[in-house]
């Protein structure tokens, strides 16, 4: 059947005897707590759209973050996921999600851990998909984390804030072109899906938030380059983006005009102007310079 968003999604009849989610935050006291960046999606139409994004899910595992009560895992399951693996840094989560848990037949694993530090290998193969309603406070942070190892993960298909989803995708010569948007595209292909608006949410935040898949490339990176450099040379363009890059590679420890040169990129452009190639091509450079190994 389809949604009234248009996507197709599978009733949920392999979870039988399941009480609405909002029985579920009302038994277990589950007031989101905005230190924690918790907003709850009930909207099954919408849950069940971000399932279907990811594509099929009957072969393997989905590894997802802040579950919360469970509505993103209910749709993932519903979809027919061989198993989904749920990090929840919550108890109050983890405890209210064990319902789920005895209905699963063993395909839902609740680790009560935090996203940011968990070793995934412990617990999810390579080739595993991400599905998740990220906590906004720290979308950032994992998905950067996720990208230090992406040919691991078969895709990611995820939620944040629209801006955040606007710099994954944005183009050089835009304000939203940055250090994540560089990064991202460098070891992945992104597109954003559809948006999600804050009534959609409990509670609303006062943002929109955007679905986006973010697939890493089966060929590897766009353009060699050592991440540490790559890293470096972005801290210090987007440092003063406003600034030349004859003047914002002076914080590199290294001359800017020889780190340029090497790069064949020119001294007066800004680092919002400068191609993912290009700073590939700058990172490369600067590790010639300093005497890195390739």
């Amino acid at each position: 059947m389809k949604s009234r968003y248009g996507a197709k999604t599978q009733p949920l009849a392999t979870l039988p005897d399941l009480s609405p989610l909002k029985e579920v935050v009302a038994r277990y006291g589950l007031t989101p707590k905005r230190s924690r960046g918790q907003h709850f999606l009930f909207d099954s139409n919408i849950t069940g759209r971000i399932a279907a994004a990811a594509g099929d899910l009957k072969k393997v595992v989905v590894y997802e973050v802040g579950p919360g009560p469970g509505g993103l895992t209910r749709a993932l399951l519903g979809a027919g996921a061989r198993k989904v693996v749920a990090v929840e840094t919550d108890l109050r989560c983890v405890e209210a999600l064990r319902e789920l848990v005895q209905v699963s037949s063993g395909r839902l694993r609740v680790l009560a851990d935090n996203a940011l530090t968990l070793n995934e290998a412990r617990y999810v193969p390579d080739g595993s998909k991400i599905v998740a309603n990220l906590p906004y406070n720290i979308s950032s942070a994992l998905l950067l984390k996720w990208l230090q190892t992406p040919r691991r993960w078969n895709s990611m298909t995820l939620m944040f804030q629209k801006e955040v989803a606007q710099r994954l995708a944005a183009s050089p010569g835009g304000r939203d072109y940055g250090r994540l948007s560089v990064i991202t595209q460098w070891v992945c292909t992104t597109k954003t899906l559809f948006d999600v608006a804050p009534g959609s949410f409990v509670p609303a935040p006062k943002v929109t938030s955007t679905v986006v898949s973010v697939v890493p490339r089966l060929e590897g990176p766009v353009a060699p380059a050592r991440r540490e450099y790559l890293e470096k040379i972005l801290a210090s363009a987007f440092g003063q983006r406003r600034k030349m890059l004859r003047t914002s590679l002076k914080t590199t420890g290294v001359r800017a005009e020889e780190i340029l040169e090497v790069a064949g990129v020119s001294p007066t452009a800004r680092a919002e102007e400068i191609s993912v190639l290009e700073f590939c091509s700058l990172a490369r450079a600067y590790q010639d310079l300093v005497g890195g190994r390739y």
